[in-house]
């Protein structure tokens, strides 16, 4: 299990190539696992679910079509993205149990900042409940090619929040009625750097998944 930290900001066609690579090299060549940590430019993601009509400004960013799970999602400069290609083959291949998983390592990852992110019923992500409200802090899209995991989840640690506004978020709709959003741990007074973050996310990791990792060569 390999551990890697971009510095800079990756250029998101390059990261998918590199992530598909990755995952043929894993189920064909027995390349180690791999937890890769990433800032991306600003840009718009659009999953296998996603609706035109929640692209609500086209031009404002570039926007990528990708094979992942979900909606429409937001990536830019503060917000920690970790693509994680495991090999289920050796994991259960249990896709829903991986889900699970990434979850806790979300939630587990920003208690350690004694911040409580929960998960809710029929909404994917992790959510943050403050001020008779419910945010979204953590957005998981994965995918799955013959049992090997590619893509992986976002962490909304200090990112311009008014990039969402770009598009309805992972399908999220706000009204009076269920007053839902984004947020990050700067929004809600959680000041940490990006290597601070980095190291819980790595003690949260070997947690939940059981097994240390080790620093990969850029």
């Amino acid at each position: 299990m390999e551990w890697r930290i971009s510095e800079g900001l990756v250029d998101y066609p390059a990261a998918l190539a590199e992530m598909e690579a990755r995952a043929e090299a894993i189920r064909h060549q027995g390349a180690p696992e791999l937890v890769w940590l990433v800032e991306h430019p600003p840009l718009y993601t659009a999953g296998t679910s996603a609706k035109g009509g929640d692209l609500l400004q086209p031009d404002r960013f570039p926007v990528y079509a990708t094979g992942r799970g979900g909606q429409y999602t937001y990536h830019g400069p503060g917000q920690r993205v970790a693509y994680v290609m495991l090999d289920l083959k050796n994991r259960g291949e249990d896709v829903r149990r991986y889900v699970r998983d990434l979850e806790e390592w979300i939630i587990r990852t920003l208690a350690r900042f004694n911040l409580k992110g929960e998960r809710r019923e029929g909404r994917v992500g992790i959510w943050v409940a403050h001020d008779r409200r419910e945010d979204k802090i953590a957005a998981i899209g994965v995918r799955v090619r013959r049992w090997v995991t590619f893509h992986g989840i976002s962490i909304n640690v200090d990112p311009d929040l008014s990039h969402f506004s770009g598009i309805v978020p992972c399908g999220i709709q706000e009204s009076a009625a269920a007053p839902l959003g984004v947020t990050s741990l700067a929004a809600l007074g959680y000041i940490v750097s990006m290597p601070e973050f980095d190291m819980a996310l790595r003690g949260a990791f070997a947690e939940v998944f059981g097994e240390p990792v080790a620093d990969a060569a850029e």
